[in-house]
């Protein structure tokens, strides 16, 4: 047992006394215990798990292949190298996508000029053309990669999935923008005006309730199983001393808790964001390596399949945006609300009434018919599509929560409870295991040098507000500087001082519930430089 526990202890670099905490207080710091209120239907837990910037046509495409009645490529989609020349060469579809290194563009201008062409956004339906172009203009040869589509039997967790159980082929990103927005949907059905990645506002905390504020406030219970640091802690409301015990780190927990019967309701699996050899990156952002994150989705696939809670489960797979690879299906751009009145700041002041490229989304449950495909939602409005605030709608009506919807998004997005309403019983032939990948993609080891990618200096500087180290002059430029491999470590270790600090603050009483604890830096304890680990004092 304690060399199980030095084990985990030197991979994930947590204080020991805080494991020592935890053990002495399980009820309290597990969560495990669910509340009293009792759910009439089948499905008592979700398990959502959000990947990064992949389209459907991407990675799901090719699955026309082996089920005609999936929305997927032909082989006869291309896209021109110039939208206005009629006489510009055309680019077309492949099978042939494989490690993706630069990163292609997913801004919301690139995207804007994605789906329309050019800066014109008046065409409905968009015609879907600029994706090769606005590739090209970033880099010779790009607009090769961004038409380029995974085979079914490169990705075998997701094509055993498909086959097995529900695929959405008309599930789009909230916003034409990129991931942190989009992620914001997720949970709270609006990106509280956010249309990029504003570090000031994100830093701070967006404002906005989430579905997990619905969750406690019915007595159900929620759990965040993360790897080196939980993006969900860009919601203010979840940095609450109420909720540092929802925050688990998925390699002690997340398969014990399966094991043992006691996941939460509501759960969501936080990825490795960071590309170190040990424990390489699974997230799917470019330059990851997508084997790696079929090896996560099968072994969560396969974690809950051998739980005692397997037949009162759902697992909700997505993306949270393209990641500007094309796709063919034309993106939804009427009859779209606005989630809560807020417009996007100048000079583009969007009115976050169009949704975002399609996106490959998954419904994994013993209650859902095999080989189930998705399409179009069945209302509630005549305009209802499938989006990230489908998630919080459907969850709403899953656990019968009595609540108002979060925002006028998430009242409008099509839900889905009925797709698991079509049996009296479960299923008893659901795959134990899925097919493991091939090979990996990867032309070379991981870079643990590398410069960190926007969203990976993001992370950082979460991580920073976190544990005090936004008081600090270098927080501007924090991560900038940083190797992939110095700001993995930097990020774990903020992560576990900060909820080391929420718990002690909580067990003592000094502090509300509802209230945050405001680390400061604690430079005479750095292990590493002000900018190098903390050792927590």
């Amino acid at each position: 047992m304690m060399g199980r526990m030095k084990s985990q202890w030197a991979i994930r670099r947590l204080p020991l006394l805080f494991f020592l905490y935890l053990l002495a207080f399980p009820s309290i710091a597990l969560t495990l215990q669910k509340q009293q209120k009792s759910i009439s239907g089948p499905i008592k837990t979700v398990v959502v798990l959000v990947m990064e910037n992949r389209s459907f046509d991407h990675m799901l495409g090719w699955l026309k292949r082996l089920n005609p009645d999936i929305d997927g490529l032909t082989g006869t989609e291309s896209n021109p190298l110039s939208v206005s020349d009629p006489n510009s060469p055309k680019i077309p579809i492949t099978d042939t996508a494989e490690f993706v290194d630069p990163d292609p563009g997913h801004s919301f201008q690139a995207i804007r000029e994605q789906i329309f062409g050019s800066n014109d956004t008046s065409a409905n339906p968009p015609p879907m053309d600029g994706f090769a172009q606005q590739a090209e203009s970033m880099q010779s040869g790009m607009s090769k990669t961004v038409m380029s589509a995974f085979r079914p039997e490169v990705l075998p967790a997701y094509t055993a999935l498909a086959m097995e159980f529900a695929v959405f082929d008309k599930w789009h990103a909230s916003v034409p923008s990129s991931t942190q927005p989009n992620r914001l949907y997720v949970h709270s059905g609006t990106s509280h005006g956010l249309m990029s990645n504003v570090e000031s506002e994100l830093l701070a905390g967006m404002p906005q309730e989430t579905i997990f504020d619905l969750i406690d406030e019915a007595g159900l219970s929620f759990g965040i199983y993360y790897q080196n640091i939980p993006a969900t802690l860009y919601y203010r409301n979840l940095r609450q001393l109420k909720y540092a015990f929802k925050f688990h780190d998925y390699y002690l927990s997340f398969q014990s808790h399966a094991k043992q019967g006691i996941l939460p309701n509501y759960v969501v699996v936080e990825q490795r964001y960071f590309d170190v050899k040990i424990l390489p990156a699974n997230d799917d952002h470019p330059s990851h390596d997508v084997a790696q994150g079929q090896k996560l989705v099968k072994e969560v696939y396969e974690t809950l399949r051998a739980s005692p809670q397997w037949n009162e489960t759902l697992l909700i797979i997505t993306y949270d945006e393209h990641g500007g690879f094309y796709d063919h299906v034309p993106t939804p751009v009427t009859d779209v609300p606005n989630p809560d009145g807020l417009i996007g700041p100048e000079p583009y002041f969007f009115g976050f009434d169009r949704l975002g490229v399609r996106v490959p989304t998954l419904l994994i449950s013993p209650w859902i018919e095999k080989g189930t495909v998705v399409h179009q939602p069945n209302g509630p409005t005549p305009s209802s599509q499938y989006e990230h605030s489908s998630i919080p709608a459907t969850v709403k009506k899953i656990f019968e929560l009595n609540s108002d919807f979060l925002t006028k998004r998430d009242a409008w997005a099509g839900t889905f409870e009925s797709i698991l309403q079509t049996r009296s019983s479960p299923r008893t032939d659901c795959p134990e295991e899925l097919p493991s990948p091939p090979w990996s993609l990867r032309h070379a080891p991981q870079n643990e040098n590398a410069k960190l990618t926007e969203f990976q200096e993001e992370l950082v500087q979460l991580a920073a507000q976190l544990n005090g180290d936004h008081a600090l002059k270098a927080y501007p430029t924090l991560g900038k500087t940083m190797t992939v491999k110095e700001a993995n470590d930097y990020v774990q270790s903020s992560v576990s001082c900060f909820l080391q600090a929420s718990t002690k603050a909580l067990k003592a009483g000094v502090l509300s519930e509802s209230d945050i604890v405001e680390m400061r830096p604690s430079l005479k304890n750095r292990k590493a430089g002000p900018l190098g680990p903390s050792s927590c004092g």
